[in-house]
């Protein structure tokens, strides 16, 4: 049996096809109408919607400011180095840390094993930043932002350095991991030598790249602090004191050089010192700066004022020899702690004899009194010796 031809113009239908004509037409209006409703009269809250995915606030770090002698030499300064950080949240919504490569590689990096990688970054699935690493060399931070594991980012800090070693660090002190001073001229004038940080406020994309920076407050410089101290006269006080310590088997020492004309302090040495780029093993004990710090008697820093004014008035040379033979004064015995028939002046401060002492202060029997235009310091002298 022969099939009829099919007639397509016999199925089609004019109301059929403006019913069609309208729905479409009005799918158009209504899209159209929707968009003109989100972009032009009511767009704040897509705006808003927007922003909070892709705007960023970054801070920009204001370098801590340096330390210097009286020369200029740095004895305190700040090196970039990076941080490296974790989204949990991302991490885990993209699969977590795996066991292919690039995670082994981030945990190599990191002196970490990959489970102790992983529970770290388990320990807050919902936190949103977490520290893996501080104070990270920048090479081996750009090694690891190349690996473009998902969550992983870096944060830009600063690094305390501390050029001089062990060369007044007592007296400088250092600062945390943050870089806020905790000892010493760190600690002191840690407002001075912190800045304010900066804000840039950028729009980033779904991968965290800059795409847009919108709005940027530069960050207000620190101050740099200059110290009375001199490096190369430090080292020597330093090298002094620790022969000194040594040679009389002590447990502890401070020495400070001071510019008689000025009152400036030029050298501040302690002993026991630490290195302030490596405390490991240091002791809080290390840390202390004796010199002002620690209470002590002036007594013998006396002596060599009264040196000082005998050779001025010419009552000595400085090559004469002393009689240092104990003796009564007042019905007070004076004697030194060894036995010294006779001290030349340097043995007199070498020995720090009380005998030596007390007879030049005697010596000069026609004033009871005696100035030492040096210091500014009177010198009373006491009836003579029995």
């Amino acid at each position: 049996m022969k099939k009829k031809p099919v007639n397509p113009a016999a199925n089609f239908t004019p109301l059929r096809f403006a019913l069609l004509c309208v729905a479409i037409l009005g799918s158009l209006v209504f899209l159209l109408g929707r968009v003109a409703w989100l972009q032009i009269v009511k767009p704040d809250p897509l705006v808003k919607q927007e922003d909070m995915r892709s705007l960023r606030e970054v801070a920009i770090n204001a370098p801590r400011g340096m330390i210097v002698d009286r020369a200029g030499r740095p004895l305190a300064v700040s090196v970039p180095v990076q941080a490296v950080w974790a989204d949990p949240k991302t991490v885990l919504a993209k699969g977590g840390v795996g066991f292919d490569n690039r995670w082994q590689a981030l945990a190599s990096a990191l002196h970490l094993s990959l489970p102790n990688l992983a529970a770290r970054i388990n320990s807050n699935p919902q936190g949103r930043f977490i520290y893996l690493a501080r104070q990270v060399d920048p090479a081996q931070a750009q090694w690891i932002d190349k690996l473009h594991l998902p969550g992983i980012s870096l944060r830009d800090e600063s690094r305390r350095f501390y050029p001089a070693g062990h060369v007044a660090a007592n007296l400088i002190g250092f600062t945390n991991i943050d870089g806020q001073g905790i000892e010493g001229i760190e600690k002191s004038f840690n407002a001075q030598l912190t800045g304010k940080p900066g804000l840039r406020r950028v729009r980033e994309d779904r991968y965290g790249h800059v795409i847009e920076n919108i709005t940027e407050v530069p960050p207000v410089p620190a101050h740099n602090i200059q110290l009375s101290i001199d490096e190369r006269l430090q080292t020597i006080t330093e090298d002094a004191l620790d022969n000194a310590v040594a040679w009389n088997k002590a447990e502890s020492g401070a020495a400070v050089l001071i510019n008689i004309q000025t009152g400036e302090i030029l050298a501040m040495a302690n002993f026991p010192d630490f290195n302030p780029n490596n405390r490991d093993g240091a002791t809080l004990n290390d840390f202390r700066n004796r010199a002002i710090s620690d209470t002590f008697e002036p007594g013998s820093t006396v002596k060599p004022l009264v040196l000082m004014t005998a050779l001025q008035q010419g009552l000595v040379q400085p090559d004469s020899v002393i009689d240092t033979h104990p003796y009564t004064l007042a019905g007070h015995r004076i004697r030194d702690v060894g036995y010294y028939p006779e001290l030349t002046l340097t043995g007199i401060l070498q020995k720090s004899s009380d005998t030596g002492v007390s007879r030049l202060s005697l010596a000069n029997a026609d004033s009871s009194v005696c100035w030492t235009p040096i210091m500014g310091l009177v010198l009373v002298a006491l009836p003579a010796w029995d």
